[in-house]
């Protein structure tokens, strides 16, 4: 697998990672370095979310839920949502 071109984030995950603490922040780095590592590693939704995929990772002790979607031909990531979940 080629490694990936480019990521982008939406606008509202701009706006959420501005709201996270440092600690926070670092989290949410390993989780994408996981994503650009390999971009299948989260489930893919079904249905009209089918180019969704949702991958699941700690954030200092709280599961956290990252929505992304990636093109296969041209492997580019695009980060959509981040959403907090209690266990």
């Amino acid at each position: 697998m080629s490694s990936v071109k480019a990521v982008y984030q939406s606008p509202t995950f701009k706006k959420a990672v501005k709201k996270l603490h440092k600690n926070q922040k670092t989290d949410l780095d390993k989780a994408i370095h996981e994503l650009l590592k390999n971009p299948v590693i989260g489930a893919q939704k079904n249905g009209d979310l089918a180019y969704l995929r949702v991958y699941k990772f700690k954030m200092v002790k709280q599961q956290t839920l990252l929505g992304y979607s990636f093109e296969e031909d041209q492997l580019i990531l695009e980060l959509l949502a981040l959403v907090d979940r209690d266990e």
